[in-house]
C-alpha cells in the first residue's frame, strides 16, 4: 500500500471526489498501481487529503462500480486487473469543461468574473509586516496542530468583529475554522441529519448544492423574488433546513429585506429541529443605505448557521472562513470522537487575528469599498444611460456583480457567444439553475472586481456594439 499526495483543487468546478477517482484511474491506466495492489484505507486518504471520509468512500464506490477496484471485506480495497480494458485516457465531460474554460481565458482580453478580487488592491505591506512578527516571535507550539476548532484568540477576534460589523450575537466557543466554506460545510455534514432535506433557492451557489448531495442529503428548490427566497413556497415543502444568502444572493443579487428575514426566521421557530444555514456572501461590500444585520443577529431561537469568509475581502487563496454554530449543535460537534484537525495553520489564523485586533481589516474594507463603488457606481451609470434599450440591471448597490436582462430580444447565449467572440468573457445565469429556469435565458452576470475603471470602460463599449440586435 502506498501513499497518495493527490493534487486537489477546491475551488474548481469539478468535485473532489471526482478529482481523486480521476486521478486513482489515471494512476492504474499508466500502470503506476499494478493488479492487487492495495489502496490506503478511506479513514487514512481522507486524513492525508484533509478531506471528508465520506468523500473518500464516494470515490472508491464509484471506482468499485467502474471496475478499476476491488472491495475485500475486512481487508479494503484492491486493485484489479484491467488489462486490455482501456488503451487511452478518458476525459470527463467536466474535466472537458474546464479545459475550454481556461483556454477561452487564454484567449479573452476582458473577464467579467465573478469570483475574483482587485488584487492591486491587497495590503501587501501589511501583510508581510505580521507574517515576519508573527515567525518572529513564534515558539515551538505555534508549530503544532493546535485546537481542533480553530485557536481560541482568532475565535474571539471573529466573535467581536461579527457583534460589531453584523450585529452577531455569539461567543468564541460557537465558532469553528476551515479552509473554505466546502470544508465547512461537510463538517457540518457530519452533526446534521441526513434524513432531513435540504431547501436551495433557484437559481443559487452551485458549488454549495453540490457539496450537500455529495454528502448524501436529499436538496429541493423553491424560487425568488423581489425580496429572495419566496417563504410561502417554502411552507409547502417537507424541508426542515433552508440555505440562504440574504446579504447578496448569488447570482441573483438580491439583498434580503428585514421582513422577509423576519418571515423565514418565524418558519424555523415554528419546529423543533429546522435550521437556517445564511451564507453572509458580500457582506462586506454594500454601497447604499445603511446595512442590513446579518440574519443570525435577529436570531432569538438559535437556530442560524452563520458562515463567513475571508476569501471574498481578502483573497480567494487565503483560505479561511468560519462557521458559528447554534449551541446545541456545537455541542454536539465537539462531542464526537476523534474531531477533524483545523485545516488553517496556526501562522496563519496568528497573521489574521492580528490583522483584525490592530485595525488592519477595518481599514483594508474601508479601503475596499471605496474602491469597489466606484468600478460599481461607473458600471452601473454606463449601463443605464447608454445601454438601456439593450438591457436592464439588478442586483446592484451590493457585492461585486450585476445581473443584466436583455430587453432587445438578445438571449443569453447569443450575448455569451458575441462577448466571447469579441475577446470578452461574460456569464450565463443559466449556468447557476438547478431546475432549467426559463426567465434565466436572457439574462448574463458581470463581475467588476478583477478589472480596474479602465478596463470595464473599454470593455462595456464594446459590449454595447456587440449586443446590438442587429449584429450577425
Amino acid at each position: 500500500m502506498q501513499e497518495f499526495m493527490i493534487p486537489l483543487d477546491s475551488k474548481s468546478e469539478v468535485p473532489l471526489y471526482e478529482q481523486v477517482c480521476e486521478y486513482v484511474k489515471t494512476e492504474i491506466q499508466q500502470g503506476h498501481l499494478k493488479a492487487g495492489e492495495k489502496l490506503p484505507s478511506s479513514r487514512a486518504l481522507a486524513k492525508s487529503l484533509s478531506i471528508s471520509r465520506s468523500t473518500v468512500e464516494l470515490s472508491y464506490d464509484q471506482l468499485v462500480s467502474e471496475g478499476y477496484l476491488e472491495a475485500v471485506p475486512c481487508k479494503g480495497y484492491y486493485v484489479c486487473n484491467i488489462q486490455g480494458l482501456y488503451t487511452f485516457c478518458k476525459k470527463s465531460a467536466m474535466d472537458n469543461k474546464i479545459l475550454k474554460q481556461e483556454k477561452d481565458k487564454a484567449r479573452s482580453d476582458y473577464d467579467f468574473a465573478l469570483n475574483g478580487i482587485d488584487a492591486r488592491s491587497f495590503p501587501y505591506n501589511t501583510w508581510q509586516k505580521l507574517s515576519r512578527r508573527v515567525l518572529k516571535e513564534a515558539d515551538s507550539n505555534l508549530f503544532q496542530l493546535g485546537n481542533p476548532w480553530g485557536e481560541p484568540g482568532f475565535r474571539q477576534e471573529i466573535a467581536d468583529y461579527l457583534y460589531q460589523a453584523r450585529g452577531v450575537h455569539c461567543s468564541a466557543e460557537q465558532i469553528l475554522i476551515g479552509a473554505g466554506n466546502d470544508y465547512l460545510l461537510m463538517l457540518l455534514g457530519t452533526i446534521l441529519d441526513r434524513n432531513k432535506k435540504i431547501i436551495m433557492e433557484d437559481p443559487t451557489y452551485l458549488t454549495a448544492y453540490y457539496d450537500f448531495l455529495h454528502m448524501g442529503f436529499q436538496v429541493k428548490t423553491v424560487g425568488q423574488d423581489g425580496s429572495g427566497l419566496n417563504v410561502m413556497e417554502l411552507e409547502h415543502t417537507d424541508g426542515e433546513i433552508v440555505y440562504v444568502m440574504p446579504s447578496h444572493q448569488f447570482p441573483m443579487g438580491t439583498v434580503m429585506p428585514l421582513s422577509r428575514r423576519m418571515e423565514l426566521l418565524s418558519w424555523a421557530g415554528k419546529q423543533e429541529g429546522r435550521y437556517i444555514i445564511e451564507d453572509d456572501y458580500d457582506s462586506e461590500f454594500r454601497y447604499k443605505g445603511k446595512p442590513i444585520p446579518a440574519l443570525k443577529g435577529f436570531d432569538n431561537h438559535d437556530c442560524v448557521i452563520y458562515m463567513g469568509t475571508f476569501s471574498k475581502s481578502l483573497a480567494p487563496s487565503i483560505r479561511v472562513s468560519y462557521m458559528v454554530l447554534p449551541v446545541k449543535l456545537m455541542k454536539q460537534y465537539q462531542n464526537q470522537k476523534h474531531p477533524f484537525s483545523v485545516t488553517v495553520s496556526r501562522v496563519d489564523q496568528k497573521i489574521l487575528e492580528l490583522f483584525l485586533q490592530e485595525g488592519y481589516y477595518q481599514r483594508h474594507l474601508n479601503k475596499m469599498r471605496g474602491i469597489y463603488k466606484s468600478k460599481h457606481d461607473f458600471l452601473l451609470k454606463y449601463l443605464k444611460e447608454e445601454m438601456a434599450e439593450i438591457c436592464q440591471v439588478s442586483g446592484e448597490y451590493a457585492g461585486v456583480h450585476l445581473v443584466l436582462a436583455f430587453c432587445n430580444g438578445l438571449t443569453e447565449q447569443e450575448a455569451v457567444i458575441r462577448a466571447k467572440q469579441a475577446g470578452i468573457l461574460v456569464y450565463g445565469l443559466s449556468e447557476y439553475c438547478i431546475s432549467g429556469n426559463p426567465k434565466a435565458s436572457q439574462k448574463v452576470l458581470l463581475g467588476y472586481a478583477c478589472m480596474s475603471e479602465k478596463e470595464l470602460s473599454q470593455a462595456i463599449k464594446i459590449l454595447k456594439k456587440v449586443w446590438e440586435k442587429s449584429n450577425p
